[in-house]
């Protein structure tokens, strides 16, 4: 439909600055990138959906009023990924609905029943990765191992189902992940010897594969803290993921059940097709492995390229490209708080 079409075109058109050294302004109607002084670039403000920059240099109060005016998102991350401030203009939406979120928010069981669903969304997801690369590769993968792992995380659902209570949800999830990525490696088809996964971790990501999920996640988190603002939900106030100064925590629940499909399924992708390499990394001192600035622009465009392809939503049974998916999510979830539909329905990869 014509109206999707354009509603993806502008969910898209985000601008990356993934130099550490370039500084942006506003001449007018445009984003002017400067590097120590000299325009190397400009953008039409008004075509932007949000601009995401990676660096210190930082941005002109006049660029940070014009972006608030124009509800235009400007989030400033370090270079290597970690969100540091956001500038964003007035919350969509209207305060009914932001007063039932928090009123949902503060009550066990109403917060209990949105964050199941979405934990569910994560570990079918989870599970339909396991069963997929057990079908397409039976060759390539212990399929033994990923057989058992699937038992364990159809098993996780069912619990998950019955759970009663916030803190035992956190339990489930938690080993459903670790289930998960006990057999992770088995994705990674090529490179083996130079992308090696044996475990998830964080900070700092202590190697390639995880440093390429690290990078994932936060653009997934951009994506969908977006997706909330866009549609008036507060993206700081969640369900499961407690308040904390600095973090957004609905953005944590609610890009749960698209970290497998989305992020994960992209970074596998970039190391069985060679888009990245061992020579795409650098390691700093404290045994962190973190990609490069070439690799970052490299990675970032492939972002782009996966967010355009279009997929049929399983719930609105409609074709939509992945980056209109989290505007999709938080608009049901919207819904959802406003009484129009009976729950939060999970995104299901089929």
């Amino acid at each position: 439909m014509k109206r999707g079409k354009d509603e993806v075109k502008k969910l898209l058109n985000t601008l990356y600055i993934t130099s550490e050294d370039k500084y942006l302004s506003l001449d007018g109607e445009n984003v002017v990138v400067s590097v120590k002084g000299k325009e190397v670039g400009r953008v039409p403000l008004h075509n932007l959906e949000a601009i995401v920059t990676f660096g210190f240099a930082g941005a002109s109060p006049a660029l940070m009023g014009g972006c608030a005016q124009r509800n235009v998102a400007l989030t400033f991350l370090s270079p290597y990924g970690k969100y540091l401030a956001s500038v964003v203009g007035k919350t969509r939406g209207n305060v009914v609905l932001r007063k039932k979120q928090y009123q949902v928010a503060s009550e066990e069981h109403a917060s209990l029943a949105i964050a199941k669903n979405c934990i569910m969304g994560k570990v079918y997801n989870c599970r339909w990765i396991l069963e997929r690369s057990k079908r397409d590769h039976p060759l390539q993968v212990d399929v033994e191992q990923l057989k058992n792992a699937s038992q364990k995380m159809q098993d996780a659902l069912l619990q998950i189902s019955i759970t009663d209570d916030i803190e035992e949800l956190r339990g489930r999830e938690g080993a459903a992940a670790t289930v998960y990525f006990s057999v992770f490696h088995n994705f990674i088809l090529q490179q083996k010897d130079s992308f090696e996964f044996r475990t998830r971790s964080r900070r700092p990501p202590l190697d390639r594969v995880n440093a390429l999920l690290s990078f994932s996640y936060t653009l997934l988190t951009s994506m969908v803290t977006s997706a909330l603002e866009t549609v008036g939900l507060d993206p700081a106030v969640g369900f499961m993921h407690g308040d904390r100064p600095g973090r957004n925590s609905l953005a944590l629940d609610m890009m749960e059940e698209l970290r497998p499909v989305l992020a994960d399924r992209f970074v596998v992708m970039l190391i069985n097709k060679r888009i990245v390499t061992a020579n795409d990394f650098s390691e700093k001192e404290d045994g962190a492995i973190l990609l490069t600035e070439e690799a970052r622009k490299m990675v970032l465009s492939e972002w782009q390229k996966r967010k355009q392809i279009e997929i049929t939503h399983p719930f609105l049974d409609e074709k939509v490209a992945w980056g209109l998916v989290p505007y999709i999510q938080a608009m049901l979830l919207s819904r959802y708080l406003r009484g129009d539909i009976e729950e939060y329905p999970p995104f299901f990869w089929k």
